[in-house]
């Protein structure tokens, strides 16, 4: 059901997108019609079809979910997504803002002025605004904290004192606190006199006079437990909670480990200073998923879809000139073979099996690896056994596909040697690619590097360039 729901709410989207281009592309054809008749830009409101269509797509937007218009953004490009923003309600600028991607972000803040920046920021929870502050101006920020009551401008500083990456950063100050010696029918007459209730809230804190958590009460447990009994009574004492310092990464896994809906923060005297909720755990989770995505791909920053031609090319441009050189260093390698190439027309068609082949099954083993990390299921105690298992791995396929490509050889060249030179090579090429998708991770986790950024560059380095050496050199050595 959940997963029938999910699609259907999918395909509506992706409808209200067809719709809004739709739109855009018949708001362009009105256009090129006025420009053709010798019409100028200015009298294009004036004319009735254009100013139909236009009232009918901020009509559409009206009715739109601020997630939603932030992903019909993202699909836009520039001067399209500079239109339908114009469109949008201002009340939903900020909500937009916080939900589209840092890079569209960017571009949606530059044609902003400071009013507007300000109006979308105050429009926002101490917490959201901490989430997009680094990409709004610093007078913008500087005004805003002036325009802030003492309470919340104390919040905001604190959550943009805590680095990326960290509990801090996520937790939010929607908190509902409750007292061990009330009871539970004081506890409810309290939620109700508060009428509205802050989102993802399965369970109240319990603190003293110090602030200091003491337990949490489950919803559940206050809504089915005899209301004369006290909170003290019902309370859970042995409680999952989190220091603002502690690692995202970390939290994220607690979060599914145990469930978790929302969880405290605390500082380091045990006081209560926020919540981290289920809602923001999912956000760090996606987005770190996207950048790890990225950067495998040699992407150094997430990249708006629509962006210019020169900041997209210069986003590629670190990782393709490591490319560069790393492909003349595995030209050299076939380079030095070039006499046994010529005597042996055949390695030149056969190399790159033995090289690709060793790519991907080093992939298969570094996407493993770099999963394993970011979970923290590798450790010293069973980093031996891994490495035993995915030698064992690459020893059985090289086993069995190098018998493949060894007999392929054969038959396609009428020469049993050089399929047993191809099927050795293969083997040995797999032994490398699998000790290069372990240990690539493992040393750049070991210098504090993200073992995502480059790692995939770096194995078809060693796959392509030993691949070549192995089998042009055992061609060498055993066919001529």
């Amino acid at each position: 059901m959940t997963d029938s729901l999910e699609n259907q709410s999918q395909d509506n989207l992706e409808n209200s997108l067809d719709q809004i281009q739709t739109l855009l592309a018949k708001m362009r054809q009105v256009e090129e019609l006025v420009h053709r008749q010798g019409g100028m830009q200015e009298d294009l409101p004036d004319n009735r079809e254009h100013t139909r269509l236009l009232a009918e797509l901020q009509g559409r937007l009206d009715d739109l979910h601020p997630a939603d218009i932030a992903y019909i953004l993202e699909a836009l490009p520039q001067n399209e997504r500079r239109l339908v923003w114009n469109l949008v309600d201002a009340e939903q600028n900020g909500e937009i803002l916080l939900q589209v991607s840092d890079s569209v972000r960017e571009s949606l803040i530059q044609n902003m002025n400071k009013a507007e920046l300000l109006a979308a920021a105050e429009s926002l929870d101490t917490d959201e605004i901490a989430d997009i502050a680094a990409d709004l101006p610093r007078d913008v920020i500087e005004e805003l904290l002036t325009t802030l009551d003492a309470q919340k401008r104390a919040l905001l500083q604190s959550a943009l004192a805590y680095p990326e990456d960290t509990v801090g950063a996520l937790m939010d100050f929607e908190m509902v606190t409750i007292r061990a010696d009330v009871t539970l029918e004081v506890a409810l007459r309290y939620l109700r006199r508060l009428g509205e209730l802050p989102d993802h809230l399965d369970k109240l804190f319990v603190v003293d006079h110090a602030d200091e958590i003491i337990g949490v009460l489950p919803l559940k447990r206050l809504l089915t437990t005899d209301p004369e009994a006290s909170v003290a009574a019902i309370m859970v004492e042995d409680f999952v909670k989190f220091r603002p310092e502690d690692e995202a990464d970390e939290a994220s896994q607690a979060f599914e480990r145990y469930d978790l809906v929302m969880a405290p923060v605390v500082d380091a005297s045990g006081r209560l200073i926020g919540r981290l909720t289920v809602n923001a755990v999912v956000d760090y989770i996606r987005e770190s998923a996207d950048a790890d995505m990225l950067s495998m791909a040699g992407l150094q920053d997430e990249e708006d879809l629509f962006s210019s031609v020169w900041n997209a090319a210069k986003n590629r441009w670190m990782w393709l000139a490591v490319n560069l050189c790393t492909a003349f260093i595995a030209s050299r390698v076939i380079g030095t073979f070039e006499g046994s190439i010529e005597k042996l027309a055949a390695l030149a068609a056969l190399m790159p099996i033995i090289a690709g082949i060793g790519g991907n099954s080093g992939n298969q083993t570094i996407t493993l690896i770099i999963r394993g990390l970011a979970l923290g299921h590798i450790t010293t105690a069973n980093a031996r056994r891994l490495v035993t298992k995915e030698i064992g791995v690459a020893l059985l396929n090289g086993l069995m596909w190098g018998s493949v490509v060894g007999v392929f050889a054969w038959l396609l060249y009428d020469y049993p040697a050089l399929g047993g030179v191809m099927a050795l090579a293969m083997l040995l090429n797999l032994l490398v690619a699998a000790l290069a998708g372990i240990f690539i991770p493992m040393a750049l986790e070991r210098m504090n590097r993200d073992p995502a950024i480059g790692s995939s560059v770096l194995l078809t380095f060693i796959t392509d360039s030993m691949g070549f050496f192995i089998f042009l050199g055992l061609a060498t050595i055993l066919l001529l």
